[in-house]
């Protein structure tokens, strides 16, 4: 019926209970009360700071790309620069200092494509999508102990493609592309 009231689907959260530091997050429990039965469910939470990712378009129209191993999967993955936000740096600024650490491309032309949460069943942290145009190195990569990255470009169109036939296949880097594309529409391929 139109007149029912909608039932309410915020839980109600107890008290937090700290589980192990693992340096890039951190686990928590948490036991929530169900709104519709009452009864109460512990959730596994992950925490860990924001994040940014970065696609850099070069003058030429190609994509800087990065093929990096990746544990959870073990095998390399195609993704766009990107890592964490440092305690106190504000997003953007982590978005340009990842593409310089990671691939030593630059630019003074930056725009923000928007927000997203990795994956919010278990993690509160934010996932800033950054757009570099005009990208073009400028100084030596500085890759951390924990990276080994192998770098190239593709033009637009292969970035395409690739995102389409599966060869990108990394949820956050195809979220970017999303947001990409909801931002520019067809003219950005």
């Amino acid at each position: 019926m139109a007149d029912d009231p909608k039932p309410p689907l915020d839980w109600t959260l107890g008290a937090r209970t700290e589980g192990h530091d693992y340096r890039i997050f951190t686990t928590h429990f948490v036991d929530g009360t169900n709104p519709r039965t009452g009864d109460v469910k512990r959730f596994s939470l992950l925490e860990a700071g924001g994040w940014v990712n970065v696609i850099a378009i070069t003058k030429d129209l190609h994509v800087v790309l990065i093929n990096q191993w990746r544990p959870g999967v073990n095998r390399v993955c195609i993704e766009i620069p990107g890592g964490m936000i440092d305690p106190g740096e504000e997003p953007e600024i982590a978005a340009a200092r990842e593409l310089a650490e990671e691939t030593g491309y630059t630019s003074t032309r930056w725009s923000k494509l928007g927000t997203s949460l990795p994956n919010p069943a278990i993690m509160g942290n934010t996932l800033h999508t950054y757009l570099c145009e005009d990208a073009e190195v400028t100084q030596p990569v500085h890759l951390d102990s924990g990276e080994a990255i192998e770098l190239f470009t593709v033009p637009l169109a292969e970035a395409r493609a690739m995102l389409v036939d599966g060869r990108i296949d990394h949820a956050l880097v195809l979220a970017a592309f999303a947001h990409l594309a909801l931002a520019r529409g067809a003219q950005i391929w």
